[in-house]
């Protein structure tokens, strides 16, 4: 494994271990180079996805955008950074499991939505709002109208 901080080749493994989920082993690595130490993941991958975007283009799946919008969506909101993981870990294994190699951007977001609707709802209005591509007050008034919220009568 290359070094990120100074680009040797030779990296040494300190400590491994499988992350809280198992769905991942947790890799601390040091550089003999320059002293630098970091983390790795290692994932089994079963299948290549690829994301149909909406306007056709095909890329293929990077969880780091999933992980990146998630962690944006709950800044600042009671929600660690294991429970993200899992949260992510969770949606790739579906998408995997559903066999399709090819999956739409529409049914990722969708998943996430699912997600934060059921965990924080501060962070599911946050995602929606881009998601959805709000662009004024009203769209989110009549986000906010559609949620059911239980009253407190």
């Amino acid at each position: 494994m290359r070094c990120p901080f100074c680009g040797h080749e030779d990296t040494q493994v300190k400590d491994s271990r499988p992350t809280e989920d198992n769905s991942a082993i947790r890799r601390r690595r040091s550089c003999p180079e320059c002293g630098s130490r970091f983390t790795t993941f290692e994932r089994v991958q079963i299948r290549d996805l690829v994301v149909i975007k909406k306007d056709g283009s095909r890329s293929p799946f990077d969880r780091d955008k999933v992980l990146k919008s998630l962690k944006i969506s709950l800044r600042k909101r009671p929600v660690d950074e294991e429970q993200i993981e899992r949260i992510v870990n969770g949606i790739h294994r579906r998408l995997e499991s559903m066999g399709e190699n090819e999956v739409p951007s529409k049914f990722i977001g969708e998943l996430v939505m699912e997600v934060l609707m059921d965990l924080d709802k501060v962070a599911y209005v946050r995602y929606a709002s881009v998601y959805r591509n709000f662009r004024e007050a009203k769209d989110f008034e009549d986000f906010l109208g559609k949620m059911v919220v239980p009253r407190l009568d």
